[in-house]
C-alpha cells in the first residue's frame, strides 16, 4: 500500500519539526582503545571510534547479515583505518565477546542494546 503525501504550507516561523542539526551526543565521545598483539608488535594498540558516533547506515547494512555480521559491522566502522590491521591477527571468539562486551561498557550501552536502539 503507497502512502500519498500532501505538501502543506508552513508558517515562516516553524519551518520544520525538528532540528537534527542541534542535536548533540549526550557522552564525550571518548575513543576506546585496547591492546591486541600481532606477530610483529607485542604492544599494538588499536582504536575504536565510541559506538554512539558510529555511522549508522554500514551498521544497519551489515545487521541484515544477522547478529555475528551486525557485531562485525560495528567493528569495521569503530576501527576504520584499523579494521585490516585488526584481523591479521587470529581472533578466537571467546576473545572477540570480551573485547565486544568491554567495548559497549565503555559506550556507555547495556547488554543486549544495540547503538540504533530507542529508549522506549
Amino acid at each position: 500500500m503507497a502512502t500519498t503525501r500532501t505538501a502543506t504550507g508552513r508558517p515562516d516561523d516553524k519551518p520544520f519539526d525538528f532540528d537534527l542539526n542541534a542535536v548533540q551526543a549526550e557522552s564525550d565521545l571518548a575513543p576506546f582503545v585496547f591492546r591486541w598483539a600481532s606477530k610483529d608488535d607485542p604492544n599494538r594498540r588499536l582504536t575504536m571510534a565510541h559506538m554512539e558516533g558510529l555511522d549508522v547506515w554500514p551498521l544497519m547494512a551489515a545487521a541484515e547479515g544477522g547478529d555475528a555480521a551486525a557485531m562485525a559491522g560495528i567493528f569495521r566502522t569503530a576501527l576504520g583505518d584499523d579494521w585490516d590491521e585488526f584481523r591479521k591477527t587470529p581472533l578466537p571468539q571467546y576473545k572477540m565477546k570480551a573485547l565486544f562486551d568491554a567495548y559497549r561498557k565503555h559506550s556507555g550501552q547495556a547488554p543486549g542494546e544495540s547503538p540504533a536502539s530507542s529508549d522506549s
